[in-house]
């Protein structure tokens, strides 16, 4: 068994602190001058309320293990902030829309600072900007511009961080491939189309990729001579290529609809809707990446497409939660990077929702069958949320395993994480 020093025993205590402090929380709910109820922060700019601005904030605190599988015989903890964010936005009237959202993304006591605003440090930056038209009378067709969110492939690609089923995405991010290749964290600079048809609602999307992939397009294949950086090269006749990114999703609601105001999918709605949603997406980036084996250099093609399934059903004891998609990426021949390859992922999860207890247990497993590596990745997750006020207050444990990493190693992860989430 592992030895724990007196800081992970020390860590370990505070979390079971806060575990207990819930009890307390729980026995005040029946008190007539206690009301934990959430109630959104919303600023009315009319009497009836059609006319608002809402503000969103949150954070999610995060103690992680070192690598289990690394072979130390001592246990470590570290203390991060995995996000600290704020988002507001407008509804100044019922055809027009303004967003806004920034935000930090993990901060570890490895990149502080010693100001806060010098060396590498993680800042707050823009996560979201943009504005919104609703052009028919209907529901069936608004159309934006800016810094949006409006992904395609799958569900998870335009997932909401606020109410994850698991503890965060699934490691490697394989529904957020583009991160870090032709996006800002899984954010793209462009015009989207969104609109509800019936029991059907769809996305799509027109985008330039960033320029910032230049030092990060780089294949973990030893076989692959292919960057994912084909905007950085001109083509044969010295003109600029690989500026478009095409990309979106349809999904049909079986039973309750699910909203589009916002493009961020709910991971579970613990029983307060009963949704069955099948999807399909799709991520074209033409002339995206480029070959550098000699002889043939030039530029290649980048296209993915994916189905996916999602239900989240109610039950008399709380809620039953299932996803499961299936992802086939091309990034050209051999070349994988830290999220996905060529080939296929797939990536299944589900969980109960205990109302009585207000926990729920889940199971999340991934594979990645990738043209590059001779061996499967496949990641492997087991956790238990604790829900003190829904989604607005929880903590959630959690196991992460991955065989077969996708990074310069290759190696082996296995960490324990757990997670506090706030957010008004």
């Amino acid at each position: 068994m592992s030895i724990i020093h007196q800081r992970t025993a020390l860590a370990c205590g505070l979390l079971l602190a806060v575990l207990c402090l819930s009890a307390p929380l729980g026995a005040q709910k029946n008190s007539e001058d206690t009301d934990h109820t959430y109630r959104p922060l919303k600023l009315k700019l009319d009497e009836k309320g059609d006319k608002y601005v809402r503000f969103i904030l949150w954070h999610q605190m995060w103690a992680t293990t070192n690598n289990l599988a690394g072979g130390s015989n001592k246990v470590q903890l570290t203390p991060s902030i995995r996000r600290s964010r704020i988002l507001a936005y407008a509804q100044i009237s019922p055809r027009f829309l303004l967003l806004t959202h920034f935000g930090l993304n993990g901060l570890t006591p490895g990149n502080l600072t010693t100001l806060g605003n010098n060396g590498d440090a993680p800042q707050f930056f823009l996560h979201g900007a943009w504005t919104e038209f609703k052009v028919s009378q209907d529901n069936s067709l608004y159309v934006g511009a800016g810094l949006h969110y409006w992904n395609g492939l799958t569900r998870l690609s335009s997932a909401s961080t606020l109410n994850f089923m698991t503890l965060d995405q699934p490691r490697p991010f394989a529904p957020w491939h583009s991160l870090g290749y032709g996006d800002q964290f899984a954010r793209h600079l462009g015009v989207y189309a969104k609109g509800q048809l019936g029991k059907l609602d769809y996305r799509v999307s027109v985008n330039s990729p960033s320029r910032a992939s230049l030092n990060n397009g780089v294949s973990y294949a030893a076989l692959s001579n292919i960057t994912y950086n084909g905007v950085m090269h001109a083509d044969a006749d010295n003109l600029p290529t690989g500026n478009g990114i095409y990309q979106g999703y349809v999904r049909y609601n079986l039973w309750d609809a699910e909203g589009t105001k916002l493009p961020y999918n709910v991971g579970t709605y613990l029983g307060k809707k009963k949704v069955f949603a099948l999807g399909g997406g799709f991520y074209l980036h033409p002339n995206g990446a480029y070959d550098h084996t000699e002889g043939q250099e030039g530029h290649v093609d980048v296209g993915h497409f994916a189905v996916d399934a999602f239900m989240d059903l109610p039950t008399k004891g709380g809620c039953f939660n299932a996803y499961a998609s299936l992802m086939n990426f091309d990034y050209g021949e051999n070349f994988v990077g830290r999220w996905a390859g060529t080939g296929t992922a797939v990536y299944g999860q589900v969980g109960y929702f205990l109302q009585a207890a207000k926990i729920m247990p889940y199971f999340a497993y991934q594979v990645g069958n990738y043209d590059g590596f001779e061996e499967n990745m496949t990641s492997f997750n087991a956790g238990i949320n604790y829900f003190l006020n829904g989604h607005n207050a929880k903590l959630t444990l959690e196991f992460h395993r991955i065989n077969n990493d996708l990074t310069t190693t290759r190696g082996d992860v296995s960490q324990l994480r757990m997670q506090a989430h706030v957010f008004l």
